[in-house]
């Protein structure tokens, strides 16, 4: 597949429309809440988190890691720009599932709902309008996993870049594993002016830089700042 065609599938998110509201629904709600809420309190949409194919960043998650994250999300808080703070919390994760798509493909897709009251009737209506749309999920990677030789793409036994071909394959990450899940936000502008929607994933800080310096630089970057993050959050 040409570089420039691999991105067809971002790794963040996009809004989906959703659908009516059920009983099954409004019980997994009430397990999050601490009053019960009827149908007309609630508004819910759904969010195509991540997928399971080579996207824009020449990486992709693994079944293991949809897996996971299908657990791990329920009950995450959906925020505002990525700020920790309690009052940037917009809506709330109640279920999450791994769907099926053409082609064997997967993706995460998450629940989530707010409760319908005045002062959230402006958001709700941004929502429903296409203005909020852009959204990005903040994870921790367990492995990060060369597609040609299988071994820790960060270490130094890996000698393949992503991005690059080798006897006719092209070198991608495979992100292997979830051990954590953080946030969902809405953002104005995504980290990487090229997606849509981005994931936040940690990277190891010493991990030593592979060449071409253009292709690792934004990766190392993202690292740097998901640690900012994690530094004030604790």
């Amino acid at each position: 597949m040409p570089k420039e065609n691999m991105g067809a599938v971002l790794k963040g998110a996009e809004v989906l429309k959703a659908g009516e509201l059920t009983d099954g629904d409004l019980a997994l709600i009430n397990r999050q809440t601490l009053r019960t809420l009827s149908t007309e309190e609630v508004y819910t949409f759904r969010l195509a988190a991540c997928g399971n194919r080579v996207d824009r960043d020449i990486e992709r998650f693994t079944d293991r890691s949809l897996d996971d994250m299908a657990v791990l999300f329920v009950g995450k808080t959906v925020i505002s720009d990525h700020r920790w703070s309690s009052g940037e919390q917009i809506a709330r994760v109640y279920a999450a599932a791994v769907e099926a798509g053409a082609g064997g493909d997967k993706r995460l897709v998450l629940s989530c709902y707010l409760p319908r009251n005045e002062s959230t009737k402006t958001l709700i209506d941004a929502i429903d309008a296409g203005i909020l749309r852009e959204v990005s999920v903040a994870v921790r990677v367990k492995r990060y996993t060369c597609s040609i030789c299988g071994k820790d793409y960060l270490g130094s036994d890996c000698p393949h870049v992503r991005g690059l071909e080798y006897a006719g394959k092209t070198c991608h990450v495979e992100l292997d594993g979830v051990s954590d899940v953080y946030e969902v936000s809405f953002v104005a502008v995504p980290a990487q002016p090229e997606a849509g929607v981005i994931k936040r994933y940690e990277v190891k800080e010493n991990a030593p830089e592979k060449k071409p310096e253009a292709k690792e630089k934004p990766m190392l970057r993202m690292a740097r700042a998901f640690l900012e993050l994690e530094k004030m959050r604790f």
